[in-house]
């Protein structure tokens, strides 16, 4: 479960994602590295489903992380872990991937916030 850390400590913003999406992000500087610590996850096809979830419960804990960035592809293969995912901090948002559209009916966010208004 992540801390109640105030919104204002948080400044980052992790991803976890494909190759292309985090050289992206990388490249328009959401990277940071401090000693054995990064916020960012490459998700390779032979990447095992542990290992994403490893990282995702990382992010989720950090209390430096404001945003988590997540390949809705990848989050499909951890969907478990991202529907039961329900604090305020770190957000949690699915971004598409080069190779895979968006599907708003995969997001999970988009389907609490369609179970709140009655949807």
């Amino acid at each position: 479960m992540a801390t109640n850390k105030p919104s204002k400590d948080r400044n980052l913003l992790a991803a976890i994602g494909d190759e292309d999406t985090i050289t992206g992000l990388l490249l328009a500087g959401i990277g940071q590295v401090t000693q054995d610590q990064k916020n960012f996850f490459i998700v390779e096809p032979k990447t095992e489903v542990q290992s994403i979830e490893a990282a995702f419960g990382e992010y989720t804990q950090r209390e430096d992380i404001a945003i988590l960035l997540i390949n809705q592809h990848i989050a499909e293969r951890i969907r478990p872990a991202v529907d039961k995912y329900q604090q305020a901090f770190p957000a949690l948002l699915e971004i598409p991937s080069k190779d895979h559209p968006y599907d708003p009916s995969k997001d999970s966010v988009l389907k609490r916030v369609q179970k709140l208004f009655g949807e």
